[in-house]
């Protein structure tokens, strides 16, 4: 009878295959995760800010929804939360740039309303952000 010696090689097919499933998954749900927030800008042709830090954004979509974007990342929140944080913010770094990017569809008076409540949460510049003119 002939004696059987033990295999010591590791078989990595079914890690390939696990990683390759892992692959496809991570291709498909990446295009779907959407981090900003759709908004529809007004078209001016105004000249671009220069900011040597990362915006503080005030997002204000048409139903007058607040999303607050730092660093990329969106949240919704209500405007008494929106003051608390951004003076918070604004007390750790008073020299980060405050724009409120509302879509076009907004009434002037709910604009003018964000623009106040950042105004007492310690923004002394706001600006407004705008898409660049169509040729």
């Amino acid at each position: 009878m002939k004696k059987r010696r033990p295999m010591a090689e590791i078989n990595v097919v079914p890690y390939i295959d696990v990683m390759l499933v892992l692959l496809i998954i991570f291709m498909i749900t990446a295009p779907l995760l959407n981090l900003g927030v759709e908004i529809e800008l007004p078209q001016s042709n105004a000249a671009p800010m220069d900011a040597e830090s990362e915006p503080l954004i005030v997002n204000v979509i048409e139903n007058g929804d607040l999303y607050l974007s730092i660093g990329g990342e969106s949240e919704l929140i209500d405007s008494q939360a929106l003051q608390t944080k951004v003076a918070a913010i604004l007390r750790r770094n008073p020299e980060v740039p405050v724009l409120i990017g509302g879509d076009q569809n907004v009434g002037y008076g709910v604009i003018y309303d964000v623009m106040v409540l950042l105004q007492q949460a310690g923004a002394e510049k706001v600006g407004l952000m705008s898409d660049p003119l169509e040729s």
